[in-house]
């Protein structure tokens, strides 16, 4: 190796070190301590129109499921993109700007990003996490089967994540990413073209 690639391979080893991450797979996270995270995508539930006593039942089958798997983590983050800095920046140059004409299309601009964000208000994905150490590789996915089962049992809408949906919610998660459709193994990988 010459230095420029000792010098690569050093930044996405402190990269991975530094979200605590090995590798992906088809069905898991690798962290660097040895843990292997499964994720289940729970699907939410618009409670607003559901009645007390319907509400009061999902409460009592998440809890259900709580009680029965303690290893289970809960994770709860953004599925689409927050514009509240472009909507503060549009009004700050709508503030700005004595033109007309640019002002009616900052103010468009302002109410696309609004109605974007009223269709994406409900936005959120909820995650099951199960820490998988030192389990034998013939048990694991007896036992995520028996997970996703219990989750369905209870009437919650799930799917273990594969391996596009893991980067989608590491995207998400470390750099509010949503708006690309195909993430990346390697940083900046889409503009290697091989042969060149």
């Amino acid at each position: 190796m010459n230095k420029t690639e000792k010098k690569n391979a050093k930044q996405i080893r402190y990269t991975r070190q530094l979200i605590n991450t090995k590798a992906v797979t088809d069905y898991s996270l690798m962290t660097i301590r040895g843990n292997e995270l499964v994720y289940f995508i729970i699907k939410p539930t618009n409670i607003s129109v559901l009645s007390e006593e319907s509400i009061s039942a999902r409460i009592y089958a998440l809890m259900t499921v709580l009680k029965g798997m303690t290893e289970l983590e809960l994770l709860c983050l953004n599925s689409r993109e927050n514009f509240e800095d472009n909507k503060q920046f549009l009004r700050t140059r709508l503030d700005q700007e004595s033109n007309p004409a640019v002002r009616r299309l900052l103010e468009q601009d302002l109410t696309q990003l609004d109605r974007m964000q009223v269709q994406m208000a409900t936005a959120r994905e909820f995650l099951v996490v199960i820490r998988l150490q030192n389990e034998k590789q013939s048990e694991i996915f007896p036992y995520l089967n028996r997970i996703e089962k219990t989750l369905r049992e209870q009437g919650f809408s799930t799917k273990r994540a594969g391996k596009e949906d893991i980067k989608r919610i590491l995207a998400i998660y470390f750099e509010q990413n949503v708006s690309t459709d195909e993430f990346e193994d390697y940083d900046g990988e889409r503009w290697v073209v091989l042969g060149e």
